[in-house]
């Protein structure tokens, strides 16, 4: 059995099939599940999502993931058991009598720096659970978070998310700790955490089984370097809004035609560099 830390899916019809397939991302869910159907035939069936991505977040502060994660599409998630999240209180490994986990910066200025040995003992500590795909640091300056990089992380098996607070990390955490750095963008927060959060719901929504139409997430803005089209809803006409005439024509090409133009109109007006 081919063990690639990506999602696991058993295709299980009229309860006796089972096949096996190792998807490296969502698009390749779909093709897969249309593969599979025009294989078998039109016969019903069940896919059942078997998962074991494994989230781990170091941080000061758990509680403020509380709200996030008790909600929506990533409650539903780990309800699901398509993965399991779990807050570290990195002051439990600090061998201080008060658990001090800052120190003053060495050279002297402003702020504190939180030490690198209570990271450390934490990171190993997981480490001799299981193997990690990545070690992931919120900075200010790290690697832009994109939508590619969402793809990607979605299909690994185990992932640490280090938060950093006051001044940072001691610069050791980074230089032999930390595998990657991420950055939603050139602003700086109170701490790594809110980062955290939005990066791991970016993640965790792709993984199949998390939304309960999978080939959605195929349809949001930036999986192919567009912005996603306008969308539209009843009624059709609200005080004198309407919604456009294609849209309600039932014809499935145009539709698909005039969503692709405006994707492609949008993303030259909001976001011209989008794919260079």
């Amino acid at each position: 059995m081919s063990v690639l830390g990506t999602v696991s899916i058993f295709f299980v019809v009229e309860n006796w099939a089972l096949l096996w397939f190792e998807p490296k991302n969502i698009a390749q869910i779909s093709i897969a599940k249309g593969k599979i159907r025009h294989f078998l035939g039109n016969v019903s069936n069940k896919f059942i999502f078997a998962i074991s991505m494994q989230v781990d977040i170091l941080t000061l502060f758990p509680q403020i993931f509380v709200g996030p994660f008790t909600e929506s599409i990533i409650k539903r998630a780990i309800e699901r058991d398509l993965v399991n999240i779990e807050m570290h209180n990195i002051r439990d490994y600090s061998l201080s009598r008060h658990k001090n986990v800052d120190d003053y910066p060495f050279g002297g200025g402003a702020g504190m720096v939180m030490q690198i040995e209570p990271i450390h003992r934490c990171i190993n500590a997981l480490k001799e659970q299981r193997t990690y795909d990545e070690v992931i640091y919120m900075s200010p300056d790290g690697e832009p978070f994109t939508q590619k990089i969402a793809n990607e992380l979605s299909t690994k098996k185990n992932l640490i998310f280090l938060c950093g607070h006051y001044k940072g990390v001691d610069e050791r955490v980074r230089e032999h700790l930390v595998t990657r750095e991420l950055s939603l963008g050139d602003f700086v927060l109170t701490g790594g955490e809110i980062a955290a959060a939005a990066m791991i719901d970016a993640i965790v929504r792709l993984i199949p089984g998390a939304l309960n139409d999978e080939t959605s997430a195929l349809s949001d803005s930036f999986q192919d370097d567009l912005i996603s089209p306008p969308v539209y809803t009843r009624p059709a006409d609200y005080q004198g809004w309407t919604v456009p005439e294609v849209l309600l024509s039932g014809h499935q090409a145009k539709i698909d035609a005039w969503r692709h133009e405006q994707s492609l109109v949008r993303t030259k007006e909001r976001r011209p560099k989008l794919g260079e």
